[in-house]
C-alpha cells in the first residue's frame, strides 16, 4: 500500500500553520474519568475492510497507526445486533464473539500506543438496502417508513421494534464496556436511524416519537437513557449529530437555536457525556444574527464537551466538488473558535486517513511533510 508518510505536492497543506500557533490544541482533555493526551478527535469513517463483518489484523493496525497522535480515536459505524440495521458484509460488525474478539485485540492495541478509543454504534434506518447482507431477509424500518424525499420505503417501526433496537444499542455499549473501550458514540447524524426519528421529513408518526421537536427526540434519549443505566454514572456516551443528510446537504433538524435546545436538552437529561456536531464546514455560523457554529450553539446549550467537525485539513468539505474548494487550509480560525470556547475537541475525518502523523506533522511544524487526502485513494490508505 502507498507510504502515508510521503510528502504531498498539494501546495495547500503549506498553509496549514499559515504562522499559527497550535499549541492550544495539544492540551490534555479531561471530562470526568476520561482524560485524552490532547483535543484532536479521529472522525468515525467507513472502510468496509471487515470481511464478514470481523475486523481483522489489518484493522487493528489501521487504527493503532493513529492512536499516538490522537487524542481518541471514533471507530468507523459498527452495524448494531438488529437484523435490520446493516447493509453490507464488509462493514464491521459489534456483536458476535468473533467480531468482538477482532475489536478487543483494536482496543489492545490502541491502549498500547496510549490512546483513547470508542466505537460508533450505529443502524442505518431507511437508507439500508432491502435484501442487503449481513440479514438479507429483514425488512427495512424507520420512523415512518418513508425516504426523505416522502416516498415509501420498508416498514415503520413497530413499539416491539423500537424496544428491540433501544436493547441492541445498550448490549453493544455493554460490549464496548466489557472488552475494554472508553466510551462508546451513538451515530444520530447524517440521515440514519436515529437522525431519521430526529427529523421532521422522515418522522411523521403520532405517538410519543413523533409530532414535536421534543418528541422527536424521545427515542434518542430512550437509547441513551436505557445505556446509562446499564454501564453506570462514568461510562462516557457521545452523540453524533447533524443537520445535513447524505442525500440533503441543506437539510436542517433544527432551523433555530430554540429548536436546536429541544433537540439537545432531552439527551442531557438522559445522561449523555458528550456530543459530536457533525457539519460539512466547521466554521460556518449555523442560525441566522449570530456568528456561532453548531458546536458552539452546542456547548452553548448544553454546557457538555463539544467535538467539532468539518473539512479540517482538506481542501473541500465532504462529498464536494472541486467548485467548493478551499482557497486556504489555514487552522487559524479552528485556534480562534478553540480559544473562543466554541467546542473542546477537533475531529479529522479524511485528513488523518490520509496521513497517520498528521497531528504529529503539525504540533512540529512540518505540515508541509503532510500527504494530502486525494479522493477515490481510499483503498491505497493505511
Amino acid at each position: 500500500m502507498t507510504n502515508a508518510t510521503t510528502t504531498t505536492t498539494d501546495p495547500l497543506i503549506g498553509t496549514l500553520l499559515d504562522g499559527i500557533d497550535p499549541a492550544p490544541l495539544f492540551t490534555p482533555f479531561t471530562a470526568g474519568e476520561l482524560t485524552l493526551s490532547n483535543r484532536f478527535v479521529m472522525a468515525p469513517m467507513t472502510r468496509a475492510f471487515s470481511p464478514d463483518g470481523v475486523p481483522g489484523d489489518d484493522v487493528r493496525d489501521y487504527y493503532a497507526r493513529r492512536a499516538a497522535g490522537l487524542g481518541l480515536i471514533v471507530t468507523e459505524g459498527t452495524y448494531i445486533d438488529h437484523p435490520s440495521a446493516g447493509s453490507s458484509d464488509r462493514i464491521p460488525l459489534f456483536y458476535g464473539d468473533a467480531a468482538l474478539a477482532g475489536w478487543k485485540r483494536v482496543v489492545d492495541a490502541v491502549h498500547a500506543e496510549g490512546g483513547r478509543i470508542f466505537p460508533q454504534l450505529w443502524h442505518l434506518g431507511v437508507t439500508r438496502s432491502e435484501g442487503a447482507a449481513p440479514h438479507p431477509e429483514a425488512p427495512v424500518i424507520s420512523p415512518s417508513g418513508l425516504r426523505s424525499d416522502g416516498s415509501a420505503k420498508g416498514e415503520a417501526a413497530s413499539t416491539k421494534d423500537i424496544d428491540d433496537i433501544i436493547a441492541a444499542f445498550v448490549q453493544g455499549a455493554l460490549d464496548a464496556q466489557r472488552i475494554g473501550f472508553d466510551g462508546i458514540e451513538l451515530h444520530g447524524a447524517h440521515g440514519y436511524l436515529l437522525d431519521q426519528f430526529l427529523w421532521s421529513k422522515t418522522n411523521r408518526r403520532g405517538d410519543r416519537f413523533g409530532g414535536s421537536t421534543s418528541n422527536r427526540s424521545q427515542l434518542a434519549a430512550e437509547v441513551v437513557s436505557a445505556i446509562r443505566s446499564e454501564v453506570g454514572p462514568h461510562f462516557p456516551i457521545d452523540f453524533r449529530f447533524s443537520q445535513w443528510k447524505g442525500n440533503d446537504y441543506g437539510a436542517r433538524i433544527a432551523s433555530t437555536p430554540e429548536e436546536l435546545d429541544q433537540i439537545l436538552v432531552p439527551l442531557v437529561d438522559a445522561g449523555v457525556s458528550m456530543l459530536h456536531a457533525s457539519t460539512r464546514r466547521y466554521w460556518l455560523p449555523e442560525f441566522d444574527d449570530s456568528t456561532r457554529t453548531l458546536a458552539g450553539w452546542t456547548k452553548h446549550l448544553t454546557g457538555l464537551p463539544t467535538i467539532a467537525l468539518g473539512s479540517i485539513g482538506v481542501s473541500a468539505p465532504f462529498l464536494g466538488g472541486d467548485e467548493e474548494s478551499q482557497s486556504t487550509l489555514s487552522i487559524a480560525p479552528l485556534v480562534e473558535l478553540f480559544e473562543q470556547g466554541e467546542f473542546d475537541l477537533v475531529a479529522l475525518g479524511r485528513s488523518v486517513m490520509s496521513d497517520p502523523e498528521f497531528t504529529g506533522k503539525i504540533r512540529t511544524g512540518r505540515a508541509a511533510d503532510i500527504r494530502a487526502y486525494e479522493k477515490g485513494h481510499e483503498s491505497t490508505l493505511y
